[in-house]
């Protein structure tokens, strides 16, 4: 598991290969991805956008943007946590996703939330560097 804390806003992602997606012979790989976003702070908290900057093997990087997660723009309270679960396809067996939440708090103040860089890796294989 990977995790990082900004704000108070924990980020926890689990990845997982997904081999009954994946066509190594035509280039296709496919992760799922889950994530629980915790609100540890004072304050209620609403997501407002995501930002991913996905990379594979070779170096190639494809950006992401978008409103919400999952078509939600889940608001949490104190201590709540929001979990959802995602899936990523790249041209090689291994690469490197990391992003950023855009929150807002209930004072209408936005700020930015780092979700932590994981790792895209066939099991049993040597991870390369992205």
């Amino acid at each position: 598991m990977y995790s990082s804390t900004t704000y108070a806003i924990q980020v926890s992602v689990r990845p997982s290969f997904l081999p009954e997606h994946s066509d190594p012979k035509e280039r296709r790989f496919v992760w799922a991805y889950q994530i629980d976003i915790r609100n540890g702070g004072a304050h209620t908290v609403r997501l407002r956008s995501r930002h991913w900057r996905i990379t594979d093997a070779t170096g190639f990087t494809e950006e992401v943007d978008g409103p919400g997660v999952v078509g939600e723009q889940p608001i949490l309270l104190p201590g709540e946590t929001f979990s959802y679960t995602s899936g990523c396809p790249l041209r090689t067996p291994s690469g490197i996703m990391r992003g950023e939440y855009e929150m807002e708090d209930d004072d209408g103040e936005r700020f930015r939330v780092a979700i932590p860089a994981f790792s895209l890796d066939l099991p049993g294989e040597t991870p390369t560097l992205n």
